[in-house]
């Protein structure tokens, strides 16, 4: 009992002083798991404005940096389709901006690799496409501390959204 009180008060302690980490330093103690994914579900959804229910979330890593992409699992959800694509516009604009608010929120914590991407931003291009069902945001760098730091991103990207995509990197398509 005197560990979980403790435990608390180190949570409280650290978001009362470190507001922007927006971590507790033992979450990861602390936290049930399906808490933790129906917290990133949700707050998902609100930044999204969309379901993650009616959307497939994919990450791929690839020898130059990889993608996000978001599809409609529906076929002929064109509000979706649209919603997915202004999102992606606005993530691709954000991140090209340096500003990672976005995965910062819905994670609940700075994504792995986000603070070096910040750090070699003007070494990463960030761009958004179309697709027939949605849209990606193509990362690329060209930058050794970058790229593994894109790498490091995505593959948590995985792990959170529970995707089950590889987190290996695979040869360009």
């Amino acid at each position: 009992m005197k560990a979980i009180v403790l435990t608390s008060a180190l949570c409280l302690a650290a978001g009362a002083q470190a507001q922007t980490t927006m971590e507790c330093p033992m979450r990861d103690q602390h936290q049930n798991p399906s808490d933790h994914a129906a917290d990133v579900d949700n707050r998902g959804d609100h930044a999204m404005g969309f379901s993650h229910e009616s959307t497939a979330h994919h990450f791929t890593l690839l020898p130059e940096g990889g993608f996000i992409e978001v599809d409609i699992k529906a076929d002929h959800d064109d509000a979706t389709r649209d919603q997915i694509r202004m999102h992606l516009t606005h993530i691709a604009a954000m991140f090209s901006d340096n500003n990672f608010d976005v995965p910062m929120f819905i994670h609940g914590r700075i994504p792995p690799g986000v603070p070096v991407m910040k750090e070699r931003h003007a070494a990463i291009n960030y761009t958004f496409q179309p697709t027939d069902r949605g849209g990606q945001v193509r990362i690329v760098t060209r930058d050794p501390k970058a790229l593994k730091a894109i790498h490091e991103f995505l593959a948590f990207q995985i792990k959170d959204h529970r995707t089950s995509d590889s987190p290996d990197v695979r040869a360009k398509s």
